[in-house]
């Protein structure tokens, strides 16, 4: 009875990593602050490279069409988003961001040469300086 008790409680407690800390055990919330607007300028900026080292091969993006994990999959996705949002003829504006411990939330909206996107909004996961895991979710009106 023992053993069995047991092994789930080792199961659990192996598979929920803890989040990133600094000295006296709390979350980096300084470091999720920095990640969470370094990746709104490179997005902003279409920079693949800058976007990219947000993230690691162990990260995991979710959006309503797809799940993307690792560095190739979620690679793919950000080359089709700046493709929807090229360089010089969309606009994008942050109406908020929120960071509390080791998560980053945004809200923001876009025009874009094909669409407006009225709403999208972000949570991330942030890591020991990376994007673990993000959400992603928006409303979007054809031209």
């Amino acid at each position: 009875m023992k053993r069995s008790f047991l092994l789930p409680l080792l199961l659990v407690c192996a598979c929920n990593p803890q989040p990133s800390t600094k000295p006296g055990g709390l979350v980096n919330e300084e470091q999720t602050r920095k990640v969470l607007e370094h990746h709104w300028v490179a997005f902003q900026a279409n920079d693949l490279e800058a976007t990219m080292a947000d993230y690691t091969e162990e990260s995991i993006l979710v959006t309503p069409d797809k799940t993307y994990h690792g560095l190739t999959e979620i690679r793919a996705n950000f080359v089709a988003a700046f493709g929807a949002f090229p360089k010089g003829t969309a606009s994008l504006k942050l109406n908020k961001s929120i960071v509390t411990k080791d998560i980053g939330y945004i809200l923001w909206e876009a025009v874009a040469p094909t669409f407006n996107l009225t709403f999208a909004t972000d949570t991330f996961i942030i890591q020991d300086g990376k994007i673990v895991r993000q959400t992603y979710a928006g409303v979007a009106a054809a031209k």
